[in-house]
């Protein structure tokens, strides 16, 4: 029975480990803008019938109300980013947006494709072209003047440049947004890049402030939605139920140990 012990609090001392190495992530990650605070989910193993529940033990006599299952420990399940509304912190800059709810700004990848993201720290390149501070396109394309004094994006995304000789400000763009079924699914690619999946969904374009989509705030950032007190707690827990998964080891060796010596 020691043996038992000893790997199923093995399983648990796998999984607080994994815990703390996604709550670690989350707090070195505090101040990335757009970030979504991961959490580890598990699930318990698979059980060994010792007794059977509903069935007799002999012909006549009644069934057996609850029987016996041994649990043989825990394992991850998955680990799911938190898709919750990050503070909109000011930074003054014209080029920097925020999206106030849901949606994702869409930006071609390296490789030609569409990705997403959160983080709306934008400039721009050589040819005046919206960009991400990776380089990569938003899509759709949009340019700026090169004699523009002024840039004013609205909460619908639509583009304005400010140029000389026009009374009036030109719309040069339109910020386009996506929203995916299950945000959850979609897949983590760094530098603030997520990819579609078929867990996400396909994407759903659309416009800010139109149907389920939030709206654009120019001028800030979304900041990342983990909250230090709450890491802190959650990193004190693990670090709790690490050091009982190692007690229990310790006793069942010790218990072995006690056996062991009875023998001799």
């Amino acid at each position: 029975m020691s043996m038992k012990a000893l790997s199923i609090a093995a399983t648990g001392m796998s999984a607080q480990q994994t815990n703390l190495d996604v709550i670690s992530n989350n707090i070195a990650n505090i101040n990335t803008t757009g970030f979504k605070r991961a959490t580890a989910e598990f699930t318990d193993l698979f059980y060994e019938t010792l007794r059977n529940q509903g069935v007799s033990e002999q012909a006549g006599l009644g069934l057996v109300p609850e029987g016996a299952k041994l649990g043989h420990g825990v394992r991850l399940a998955a680990i799911r980013d938190i898709h919750l509304q990050g503070a909109l912190n000011s930074t003054g800059n014209p080029l920097d947006l925020a999206i106030n709810g849901h949606g994702w700004f869409q930006v071609t990848g390296p490789d030609g494709n569409t990705l997403y993201t959160r983080d709306g720290a934008f400039n721009l390149n050589a040819e005046r072209q919206l960009v991400t501070l990776n380089g990569y396109l938003v899509e759709p394309a949009i340019t700026i003047p090169q004699d523009a004094t002024k840039v004013t994006i609205n909460e619908s995304g639509i583009v304005y440049a400010d140029v000389p000789g026009q009374a009036a400000a030109t719309q040069v763009g339109q910020i386009a947004l996506s929203n995916f079924p299950n945000d959850a699914g979609l897949e983590p690619l760094g530098d603030n890049l997520f990819r579609e999946t078929e867990a996400s969904g396909s994407a759903v374009a659309g416009v800010p402030a139109a149907d389920n989509f939030g709206n654009i705030v120019q001028g800030y950032l979304e900041a990342s939605n983990v909250d230090a007190i709450r890491e802190i707690t959650e990193m004190i827990a693990a670090q709790r139920a690490y050091e009982m998964n190692s007690k229990v080891i310790q006793a069942a060796d010790d218990m072995s140990s006690t056996v062991t010596k009875g023998i001799r």
